[in-house]
This record gives structure tokens, sequence and C-alpha cells, in this order.
């Protein structure tokens, strides 16, 4: 049956190496079940009810991605869309986290039609590398701020706008060194390098009397405040289109770049350079998407951890069903999760921050057309608390700045159009 569904001797493998790989892609990634309960949970949702989402979405994800494209793949809510959901979209404009849902939901929509018409090439194509490097690296950028906040070592101050914090106090020494921790075990080759940093710290500081135990396992706690709570009418309202299109497009770009970087990795490219079965995985991960902003959480995207399983050995969908199946047992651990501080997943959000920020040294430095909106867009992204705002100074600016310079050959309809609709909406639509 395995072998039928999955046609392992066809991809040069077997069950113990899928499952091997399987484990090794969950442990790279269970970070997500602390992280994204604890940035949610900002909101006022249930912490409880986001911890069984994260797991039911991400097993409901690993599971379509693994049987429909046969991909060693692993999908979960994605970082950068969880902390923009909370901090730019429900705390800093004021809608609903009922609102952000159907946001999310709607983008999700949005990027199955887009996949099922193969229009998203289009998009992809008409996008500058150069900008898509930037919109990663900016996300990295405000996730830092974010963390740097949550651990307490950047705190508000009116004189300044931000200044530095009591680092003699516990959150912001352990904080430090859970992140000195993760990437040290990192450059190791240790698997599960994340997840051990956040339960060190969270460890010491119980042990310390910082933080309460709530248990470790225990029968999942209710679905019920976050399921089907999402407003729909909410986030159709013209304010929020920039946000509905900031889920898409990053969800697009991430999920385009993760794909193909595993594929890459797995031996899995066409002759021709393409990825095989594309459409496939991001039907996939686009009705992962609307499955879990349906049960209560952010975006549910492709998981570039899942190389490390690739690394492991996997090649086929066992590997992500694998990955599925531990992300149904680890619901039972729900009151482990609730109690891991903030500043205990503060560590994760800075790692992933580094590994985002990367993208910036792939930029041609020497033509200032490319490198003064690289620079815009990921400096608007932390400095306005906005992926959306970002995204959008980033297209006009490169845009204005070709124009200006004499080289409007180098843009195009896509690039064009949506720099006038960024306008328009900075202009008369901001909320």
């Amino acid at each position: 049956m395995l072998e039928r569904l999955f046609q392992l001797k066809a991809h040069n493998t077997n069950v113990r190496t899928e499952i091997l790989a399987g484990v090794t892609t969950f442990l790279a990634m269970a970070y997500i079940l602390f992280v994204n309960p604890s940035i949610l949970g900002e909101t006022g949702m249930d912490k409880g009810a986001v911890f069984v989402a994260t797991c039911l979405a991400a097993a409901i994800g690993s599971t379509v991605m693994g049987l429909i494209a046969n991909y060693p793949i692993a999908l979960a809510p994605g970082m950068g869309l969880n902390a923009f959901f909370t901090y730019t979209v429900v705390l800093h404009m004021g809608h609903t986290w009922q609102v952000a849902l159907g946001a999310v939901f709607i983008s999700a929509v949005m990027f199955f039609i887009l996949s099922i018409f193969r229009i998203r090439e289009w998009i992809i194509n008409s996008i500058p590398l150069p900008l898509r490097s930037a919109i990663a690296a900016g996300i990295g950028l405000f996730l830092a701020l974010i963390a740097l906040h949550n651990a307490g070592i950047v705190v508000s101050n009116p004189a300044t706008i931000i200044g530095m914090g009591d680092l003699k106090q516990p959150a912001p020494v352990l904080a430090t060194l859970g992140f000195f921790l993760i990437v040290a075990l990192d450059h190791l080759k240790v698997r599960g390098a994340v997840l051990i940093g956040i339960l060190a710290v969270t460890l010491v500081s119980i042990a310390l009397g910082f933080t309460p135990f709530g248990g470790v396992v225990s029968m999942p706690p209710s679905l019920a405040p976050t399921f089907m709570q999402l407003d729909i009418m909410g986030a159709l309202d013209v304010g929020l289109v920039s946000i509905i299109f900031a889920f898409l497009f990053v969800d697009i770009f991430d999920n385009s770049g993760t794909l193909i970087g595993v594929a890459k990795r797995a031996g899995l490219m066409g002759k021709d350079g393409h990825m095989p079965k594309m459409g496939r995985a991001l039907i996939a991960d686009s009705t992962a998407a609307m499955a879990g902003s349906l049960l209560g959480t952010s975006t549910t995207t492709s998981y570039i951890e899942s190389a490390a399983g690739v690394s492991a050995g996997g090649r086929t969908g066992l590997t992500a069903v694998v990955v599925a199946v531990l992300f149904l047992l680890a619901l039972f651990f729900a009151p482990l999760a609730g109690s891991v501080p903030a500043f205990a997943t503060a560590p994760a959000l800075l790692f992933v921050a580094v590994l985002m920020a990367s993208g910036m040294a792939e930029i041609d430095w020497d033509d200032i057309t490319v490198a003064a909106p690289v620079v815009i867009t990921a400096l608007a992204m932390p400095f306005t608390y906005s992926i959306a705002n970002g995204i959008a100074f980033g297209f006009i600016s490169w845009t204005a700045i070709k124009l200006l310079s004499g080289r409007w050959r180098e843009l195009n309809s896509a690039l064009v159009i949506l720099s006038i609709l960024f306008v328009i909406k900075l202009g008369w639509f901001n909320a």
C-alpha cells in the first residue's frame, strides 16, 4: 500500500528512511507548537485552542502535501505572518482576530484560484528577485524587533522611540543565552536545535521560579474558542485590501522559494529546471491555509525546515505524512506549551530572523537603483510595524526609481499596476 501511494522504490528510499526523515523534520519545526500560541495568544485568542489549531493545521497540510504532491515537505502556521497577524493587523490596526482570520481565509482562497489557473507563475516572474529577497529580509527584521521586545532587551522610550531594557532581569538574560545556545547547536548540526533552545530556557525559568509549571501531558484543550470564528464579511472592508494582499504575496513567495529549495536538495527537480507537480504542491498549500483559518490559526505554509528531513534521506510524501502523525500526537502536550514564557520563544524568533535576513547577501549593492528599493522595503516593515507597508513601499520605490533613472524598460505591467494600486491604498485608504 505504501509503495503504491508513495512510489518508494522509484525514489530510491524505504519506509524506515522516510520515518527517520519525518521525525527529523518534525524536530526541526516543532518549535512552532510553542511560538504560535504565544504570538496569537496576544490578540486575545485562547492559547489552548490555538495550540490545537496549530497541531491540526500542520497535520492536515502535511498530509495533503504528502498524498497529493508526494513531496517530503511539511506544513505548519508560518513564522512572520503570525507576527503580522497579531502585532500589525490586530494590535496596531485595531481589527479583531476574527477579522484577521477572515483575511487569511480570503488570501488562501485567492492563492488556491491563482494556483489552479497558473497565474502564480506570472506574478512571481513579474517581481524582481532582489525585491523578493528584500521582502524576506524585511520580515526577518520585523521578527527580530518583536523578539527583542518580547525578551525585554528593547523597550519603548518616549524620548528616543525605543531604548534598552533592564538587562539585569531574568527575561533578557535567559533569552540571550537561549539564542546563543540555538545558534551553537545549529552550527553543530544538532537536530531540533530551536526546539532544544526553547525547552532549555523554559526549564531553567521554571527551576528558578520565574515561570509556573503547568504540567506536560493532558487531553487536548477545546478547539471551540477559535473554530469557525473567522469574520469573512468584516475582512472584505476596503481598508483590509493591502492586508489580504500582504498575506497572499508573502505566502506565494515563501512557498515557491521553500518548494524549489527543498526539491533541489532532494533531487526532485525536472531536467528542464522546473519542479514537477508544483501546481499540486501549491494547491495543497492553499488548501491547508484555508483549513488553518477555519480552525483558528494564521496562514499555514510550507516549511524550509523540511530540508532537514531531506538531508536525512526523505524523498517522498511519506515523510510529510509521518510529520502529520507526530503533530497529532503533540496534541496531548498542551500543558507543556502553556508553560513556555514569551522570553523563551524570543530566541527562536530571533534565530528565524537571522535566517530570513541572509537573502540580503544576494543583492547587487553596486546598482543603487536596486539597493535603494531593497533597503526601503526591508526597513519599512519593522519601522512601520507592517509587512504590508514594506511591500507597498518596495513596489512604489522600485517603480519610481527605475522610471526616474531612465531604466523603465526593466519594469513590467504587473509592477506598474501594483505600484499604482499601492499609492492609492496608502494615500486614500490607509488604515
